[in-house]
């Protein structure tokens, strides 16, 4: 397995609420995990919420047991909602602080993965699918048909998301699973990334590298290159790359 991540702070904000994390090792029941966080908040709070809920994450799942991945990657993301909540009441401020993550581990060909918000995981091959369901406002009008997806792209609400990590007690978790196959590349990433470029472009960038090193360049640099609105956060991962079995 290859494995490459990245953050850029991009072209006009001047604070990194991104958080991203790679990591090989085994935590808990899980062979590996990766992560992707966008924070939200005041200049101080959004990237407290990212980076501390990946910490919460890690140290949950590194007490792991037991066989069932969902159960313990679910009861993990909510056990970080509940921390950055208790966070948030006890500093002004980090009031009203909050993250999107998702989150994946490989294990036996098959992917397992989660998500709340809309930073993304996306499977590449011979086409580009994103596999994750957005939170945002935006998606939940395509799918009740009251706008079209490509309109969805341009929307003046797009960035408005409708799950995040601290926004209220109980957050909801989307789960996946998906089987993997060789040729297969992951990317996961921030809005900052897929609001800057579309699909198809990401897709020509990642099959048109050397490798997932030069990949993640290339799209930090086509989101800067768009406008770079926000910040770029990005996690590639090869499973099969060396001919290692997963």
């Amino acid at each position: 397995m290859r494995t490459f991540s990245i953050t850029d702070v991009g072209m006009v904000r001047q604070v990194n609420q991104d958080y991203v994390f790679e990591g090989g090792r085994p935590l808990g029941i899980l062979r590996n995990l990766f992560v992707v966080a966008d924070g939200m908040g005041g200049h101080q709070a959004g990237d407290y919420a990212s980076k501390y809920t990946v910490e919460v994450l890690q140290r949950e799942l590194e007490k792991s047991q037991g066989e069932d991945i969902e159960r313990v990657l679910v009861n993990a993301i909510k056990t970080a909602n509940r921390e950055i909540i208790r966070e948030a009441s006890k500093d002004e401020h980090l009031k009203g602080m909050g993250t999107t993550v998702v989150a994946a581990t490989i294990m036996n060909q098959m992917m397992y993965f989660a998500n709340v918000g809309d930073s993304r995981l996306y499977l590449i091959n011979h086409g580009i699918q994103q596999l994750t369901k957005d939170h945002s406002l935006v998606e939940e009008m395509v799918r009740l048909g009251g706008i079209k997806p490509e309109e969805a792209k341009h929307h003046p609400d797009k960035n408005i998301i409708t799950r995040a990590i601290g926004a209220k007690a109980d957050v909801d978790v989307d789960f996946y699973e998906h089987r993997l196959k060789r040729g297969d590349i992951i990317l996961m990433c921030t809005d900052g990334l897929s609001n800057m470029v579309e699909d198809e472009e990401l897709f020509h960038i990642v099959q048109g590298a050397r490798d997932i090193v030069e990949a993640g360049q290339n799209l930090v640099n086509a989101a800067k290159e768009n406008g770079g609105t926000d910040n770029i956060g990005i996690v590639l991962i090869e499973p099969f790359a060396d001919e290692v079995s997963i």
